[in-house]
């Protein structure tokens, strides 16, 4: 997800990990004048959080009751962010810090940080890594339409939505499961609209905390709460003349849809804590993965704000209805991430290829480029082989047609050994929970860490055979 526009660029955003409500209170007003921050009290809000929208840096608290713990570094570390880690902890022993760095930690700060502190080592890190950060040249792979590859039936259809109703000033409703491409399709509709290219402003309504949200869409003034030390603007404002994106909308808080109901119907908007009202024009663009309509049958949104939103729906076929683009994103994938990671690989072998495009993909086009990137940080080739699939896929199709599972012959001895066992039960266990590792542990019972470690092993034995 792109950043929201600030009134000077690009705001920073910051995940508070902390299981302290008032500690996590006072690093999130600390924070709130130098990024735009998200909240989390566990390992489970963090992983969800992370999978939204990734920040600049992560500050976490690694202090689990009696006993400090670095197992939510490594979490962090294996969902795939890559960003400034700044791990705190209450107990300021040298083992900590080195537990906490070794598990990918960037900087430990002993708790409580003063927020003066917290900001200035939050600066640090956050300009240390873009300085860090290679610059390396892409492989560019022209889209099919807007940002988006393929080519298949139900993809050319929404392409020719998109084309039909991107001039129109109404306001559109996405949906579509989780991962379909929701955002493209609203930063597809803002290109083709005609409004300035600039002023397409997205914002996560399931991200921010409920007590936040309406200062995110309607702004606030100075001192209209605590923490509010200065006028700012907020999504609405920044979009006047273009797009206003609204992903999740049907997370909004009840309260909060009537004032947005109100805001569609006049187009102003009063900052909290404001007496002024401010006339904008924007278009609207929300998206759901979950049925709307369900929800209003439910109570839980208004049918009057659904139907205001809802005048050109459009949906979006998950990755299984989609054919041979599964092949066609993977590769893409495939060129994108070697490119970046400085690998060799230049396709998938036949039964890498049957494996890919015989998954259902549950997590549609997300699942896929994660699953992707994994695979090509943890190995090198010319060739993507079957061997550096996870285990889950071949065994996935097993939801496919009888067909498609002869198409891939696993040849499998009467018993196997106990590695192999554990290795295919916990790359299912990942796969079912589409790679949240924190999930996966709880279900087999065991520790996010002890994951993280035997697939690290994992790695490493590959590596050490493939050399």
């Amino acid at each position: 997800m792109p950043h929201e526009l600030g009134p000077e660029g690009p705001a920073r955003r910051v995940l508070v990990i902390d299981a302290d409500p008032a500690a996590r209170r006072m690093a999130l007003q600390a924070l709130s004048g130098f990024a735009r921050c998200m909240e989390a009290s566990d390992e489970d809000a963090a992983l969800a959080a992370l999978d939204r929208s990734e920040p600049d840096l992560v500050v976490a608290c690694l202090d689990q009751g009696p006993a400090t713990d670095p197992g939510l570094i490594e979490t962090i570390r294996f969902s795939g962010y890559e960003g400034p880690i700044l791990a705190t902890s209450a107990r300021g022993s040298l083992t900590v810090a080195v537990e906490a760095m070794r598990a990918g930690a960037s900087d430990v700060a002993v708790k409580p940080v003063a927020g003066a502190d917290l900001v200035r080592r939050a600066t640090l890190l956050i300009e240390s890594e873009a300085k860090a950060r290679p610059v390396v040249p892409q492989r560019r792979t022209q889209p099919d339409f807007e940002g988006f590859i393929g080519a298949s039936g139900p993809m050319k259809a929404a392409y020719e939505q998109i084309r039909r109703i991107a001039p129109s000033k109404a306001p559109v409703f996405v949906t579509g499961e989780s991962g379909t491409g929701k955002e493209v399709t609203a930063q597809a509709l803002h290109a083709r609209s005609g409004r300035p290219a600039a002023r397409f402003v997205a914002l996560n309504c399931g991200a921010i905390p409920k007590d936040l949200i309406e200062s995110e869409i309607f702004g606030h003034v100075k001192g209209a709460f605590t923490g509010a030390t200065e006028d700012r603007a907020g999504a609405a404002e920044l979009a006047d003349g273009g797009t206003l994106f609204l992903d999740e909308i049907c997370e909004m808080d009840l309260a909060l849809q009537t004032k947005l109901l109100r805001f569609i119907q006049t187009g102003e908007v009063r900052r909290v804590g404001d007496t002024r009202i401010r006339k904008v024009d924007v278009r609207f663009v929300c998206a759901t993965n979950r049925d709307p309509l369900a929800d209003v049958a439910a109570g839980r949104f208004r049918e009057d704000l659904y139907y205001r939103l809802c005048v050109l729906p459009i949906h979006l076929p998950p990755l299984r209805q989609r054919g041979a683009d599964v092949l066609a994103l993977a590769e893409a994938f495939l060129a994108r991430f070697a490119q970046e990671e400085g690998r060799h690989f230049h396709g998938f072998d036949e039964a890498a290829a049957r494996i890919v495009a015989a998954f259902p993909w549950p997590g549609n086009v997300r699942q896929l480029q994660n699953v992707i990137r994994r695979l090509v940080v943890m190995h090198d080739g010319d060739w993507v082989t079957a061997a550096m699939l996870p285990l889950a896929l071949a065994h996935g199709s097993q939801h496919q047609p009888r067909a498609a599972i002869a198409a891939v012959p696993v040849a499998k001895p009467a018993v196997e050994p106990f590695w192999l066992q554990e290795r295919r039960i916990i790359e299912d266990a990942l796969a079912a929970f589409d790679g949240n590792l924190s999930r996966a542990a709880a279900a087999l019972e065991i520790s996010p860490s002890t994951i993280y470690r035997k697939r690290e092993g994992w790695a490493r034995e590959g590596l050490a055979k493939a050399g």
